[in-house]
């Protein structure tokens, strides 16, 4: 197996030998969990562009990254956080990027596509108000619902700004929910995700904004499929999972407890949607596979080895997470390169890809080495390390 030089804490460098990758069982859905991948989208590192400031996407790459996922029998979470929404990605691409992925998803009969639905095309400034939230979530709404798509309805940072009262969160979404054509999944961003929403439902205390949350889901619950909620605590997903109106479900959106949450307990299960399962799209789909055969065991351990690299990508700031997805793509040869709209493949630090690189073949994922070897020898070239 191949051996690196790579980067330990200390400003020291380490030999790492790889070890051989996991060998996953063919998993055949359909599976006993909904599960979304949150898909990333892959740019063209050749155009001559300025790359915080254009948009220059590799639709082909994008696409083919899509097939993947759906080849594996998981849906695809479109145009969300993890594909750059609102770090990169504007509503505009943000539209194209579901159109196309409506169309791609064709050639996949049954497959899931949810589409990313929110406001982020209205500035969250100070003179907003809850109408303009309300006709901004309309417009992109509709753009979606003509295009046949199933809407996840984003938070909104805008709503945020324009909100006085918990009773805002309530006339916005009732208004919108009202209007859609089929029952969508509300995600409820953490501030970990993306400090302009902190205090949304109009607290900042998570309990009491659940409390508003639930409330919004009871009085909307026939227009409602679902609720992601991304707070990285399982033990209030738990709860609020407890409380959901019959017919709801829960999506787990915490990267950190994800198999637990998605195996359940006597009250119940989370089904999922999850960008940790970008980067883990084979594993994901060979343990819910074992898991919808009944073995429980088998579930827990493939994805058991997945969380510590999870929890790496996801660590603190939690929004730069993109950056270890989108490295994980490049690791296991599904994208021809790093790089990332905005130049975000910065956002982490060089003993921080390593230690990514350490876990992701600990979790045996990376399943051709001497390729993963390479590509990572690359970038810590360019890092000034002999690897």
């Amino acid at each position: 197996m191949p051996t690196l030089n790579l980067p330990v804490a200390g400003g020291k460098i380490a030999a790492y030998t790889m070890q051989p990758p996991m060998q996953l069982p063919a998993a055949k859905p359909p599976f006993n969990r909904i599960a979304y991948a949150a898909a990333h989208v892959v740019p063209n590192p050749l155009a001559d562009n300025n790359p915080w400031l254009d948009h220059s996407i590799d639709w082909d790459a994008t696409m083919a990254f899509r097939r993947h996922v759906w080849s594996l029998g998981l849906g695809v979470a479109e145009a969300m956080d993890t594909a750059q929404r609102g770090m990169g990605m504007d509503w505009p691409n943000s539209l194209e990027l579901i159109r196309r992925t409506l169309d791609a998803a064709k050639d996949f009969p049954g497959a899931l596509v949810g589409s990313g639905t929110g406001t982020d095309h209205l500035e969250p400034s100070a003179s907003v108000t809850v109408d303009d939230v309300i006709r901004a979530y309309e417009e992109q709404c509709a753009a979606v619902e003509k295009l046949g798509g199933r809407i996840v309805l984003m938070a909104s940072r805008a709503l945020v700004k324009a909100a006085r009262s918990p009773d805002d969160y309530a006339k916005v979404y009732g208004r919108v929910l009202s209007q859609v054509k089929q029952p969508v999944i509300i995600h409820w961003l953490g501030e970990m995700f993306d400090p302009a929403l902190e205090g949304y439902w109009g607290h900042k205390d998570h309990m009491k904004a659940m409390d508003v949350a639930i409330d919004v889901i009871k009085a909307n619950a026939a227009k409602i499929d679902g609720i992601k909620i991304s707070l990285l605590d399982k033990d209030k997903e738990i709860a609020m999972r407890r409380r959901l109106p019959k017919g709801v479900r829960m999506y787990t959106g915490d990267d950190f407890n994800y198999a637990e949450l998605i195996a359940g307990d006597e009250q119940g299960y989370s089904d999922a949607l999850l960008g940790i399962f970008d980067a883990i799209a084979p594993a994901a789909s060979a343990a819910l596979g074992a898991f919808t055969r009944g073995d429980t065991k088998a579930f827990h351990d493939i994805l058991a080895p997945t969380v510590p690299l999870s929890r790496h990508i996801f660590k603190t700031p939690t929004r730069f997470y993109k950056t270890g997805v989108v490295f994980m793509a490049y690791l296991t040869g599904l994208q021809s390169h790093f790089t990332m709209i905005g130049g975000q493949e910065s956002t982490r630090s060089t003993l921080h890809l390593a230690e990514l690189f350490r876990l992701a073949d600990a979790a045996g994922l990376l399943s051709d080495p001497e390729k993963a070897a390479a590509r990572m020898r690359v970038v810590m070239a360019t890092r000034g390390v002999d690897a």
